[in-house]
């Protein structure tokens, strides 16, 4: 489910004509008003005073449109001022309105498509002598979502194991002290044959750090896995988790290392990063 934020913008400018032959007062409607949702980094605008006219959008970014109820989608993360400029009841009227546009990803986890990660390239997750069948890790976030992305040896059907160990408020006073992967106090573990079967989402509720003291909690929408293809001997994926329904995610940052076992827990497939190495830590700072 995505956050949208919805932006209401009211400008009332009233006109008084009087007539000749009494006191009396009488308002002219000038009144503009519509409303902004923000998906993303594309706006939808939508009027919602009758009897407008004569639109002339400035969507801050050099963009014009003359449409009643414009969509623009904008370059990146900024701040931008759209402008309408109208008529109400024939009168010219304008408004404006400030725009926060976050940090967005160009990763569309429903397009049945992997090409859009060709252009991620910061957050890749090194990968050592004990990668084992990962090929490539890379991550990325918007404000509502960590996405990640696999390469591995094999095919979907080997049903393997994943285990993400998620420090969710990158703070190792908290979380499961596992010796695997440094750096980190795991407070999320998401465990299960995540191609296949789905995961489940568990959290460490254990006031020892150097017990396995997980618990399974039941999270709607929490993970979605998006495309799955195999080629040329590689099984490749996408996954998105949900920053807003896991405990911590919200933050500026968390750390992760991911594990493939096989399907019947008796061999260690792989390791993003090295086992025995700091886990990776993703900055979601912008």
């Amino acid at each position: 489910m995505k956050n949208l934020k919805t932006y209401l913008l009211s400008v009332l400018m009233a006109g008084t004509v009087f007539s000749s032959c009494k006191k009396d007062k009488t308002d002219i409607k000038t009144d503009l008003l519509y409303e902004v949702t923000v998906d993303g980094a594309t706006a939808i605008f939508h009027i919602k005073t009758e009897g407008v006219t004569n639109y002339q959008w400035d969507f801050g970014d050099g963009k014009t449109s003359t449409e009643a109820n414009p969509s623009h989608t904008y370059p990146g993360k900024g701040k931008y001022v759209p402008t309408l400029m109208a008529s109400v009841n024939g009168k010219p009227v304008e408004a404006s309105t400030v725009l926060q546009i976050a940090k967005v990803s160009p990763v569309k986890i429903n397009d049945n498509s992997l090409d859009d990660w060709s252009t991620v390239t910061k957050n890749v997750i090194p990968l050592g002598s004990k990668k084992g069948i990962f090929n490539q890790v890379k991550l990325d976030y918007d404000g509502n979502y960590v996405y990640i992305y696999g390469e591995m040896t094999g095919k979907k059907a080997d049903a393997v194991i994943f285990d993400f160990f998620i420090d969710a408020d990158n703070n190792a006073a908290t979380g499961w002290l596992t010796g695997s992967f440094t750096d980190g106090g795991y407070d999320v573990l998401l465990e299960g044959q995540l191609l296949t079967a789905g995961v489940d989402i568990l959290y460490h509720t254990g006031a020892n750090q150097s017990d396995f003291s997980y618990k399974p909690q039941s999270i709607a929408e929490a993970y979605t896995l998006g495309t799955v293809k195999e080629e040329g001997g590689l099984v490749k994926f996408e996954a998105r988790i949900s920053r807003g329904k896991l405990k911590g995610l919200t933050g500026t940052g968390l750390r992760i290392a991911i594990q493939v076992i096989k399907n019947d827990w008796s061999v260690n497939l792989g390791n993003a990063p090295d086992e025995g190495t700091s886990s990776f830590f993703l900055d979601m700072n912008e």
